[in-house]
């Protein structure tokens, strides 16, 4: 463990902290920490940084419930800046974003800027099927199906479960994929009908690898 003295501070005591999912890989915001924020963050394993604005000590969550659990935290080279690897709950961000860091700056080249991360993409799919359910848009299929309710979002998962059946035994991998993707669209709107995260999802799955080894 690096203590806090250890590391290169601004003039104002603090040391700013890149967060990342651990899941996923994405970088989810930028905040600040001085010694106690450190030392509350490695002590509670619960991200707690320094407010700026309000001149005292934030857990992360304490207000939206949006909790980060600490994986790891490590410092760069000149030990000037944190990198922390995190769990988080819900959304990173105070707009609803999963991250602070959706503002694109100038032309993207789409297909180099591609994340293929199955946990990345998952977890895109949720945030942008609860955006739609918070904000509806007429014509909107996610918004159907919300409208109609449970029942209904189930019937149409036990649909796309029976489809990827028929492709299966059909040995068609291009039908397969298709009606594959399909399940996770149904599966994912379920997930936000009863508030379910990916995150959660992914980490029961992550807990049963060792199963998968015997």
């Amino acid at each position: 463990m690096i203590a806090f003295s250890d590391l290169k501070k601004s003039p104002d005591g603090l040391v700013p902290v890149i967060v990342q999912d651990a899941t996923s890989g994405a970088v989810l915001m930028l905040a600040y920490m001085n010694e106690a924020a450190y030392n509350a963050t490695i002590s509670g394993k619960q991200m707690t940084y320094f407010s700026r604005s309000r001149g005292k000590l934030w857990l992360k969550g304490e207000e939206s419930g949006h909790f980060q659990r600490l994986v790891s935290l490590r410092a760069d080279c000149d030990r000037d800046t944190l990198l922390a690897t995190v769990e988080q709950t819900g959304v990173a961000c105070h707009t609803g974003e999963k991250s602070c860091f959706f503002n694109h700056l100038g032309p993207t080249d789409k297909d180099a800027a591609a994340n293929t991360n199955a946990a990345y993409i998952l977890e895109e799919l949720m945030a942008l099927i609860r955006k739609r359910r918070a904000q509806p848009q007429e014509g909107s299929y996610t918004n159907y199906l919300f409208d109609k309710g449970l029942d209904k979002i189930l019937k149409k998962l036990g649909e796309e479960a029976c489809e990827v059946v028929i492709a299966a035994k059909n040995e068609n991998p291009d039908e397969l994929r298709y009606e594959i993707a399909d399940l996770l669209y149904h599966l994912t709107v379920l997930m936000a009908q009863v508030c379910l995260d990916w995150d959660r999802v992914l980490a029961e799955l992550s807990g049963r690898r060792s199963d998968a080894d015997k």
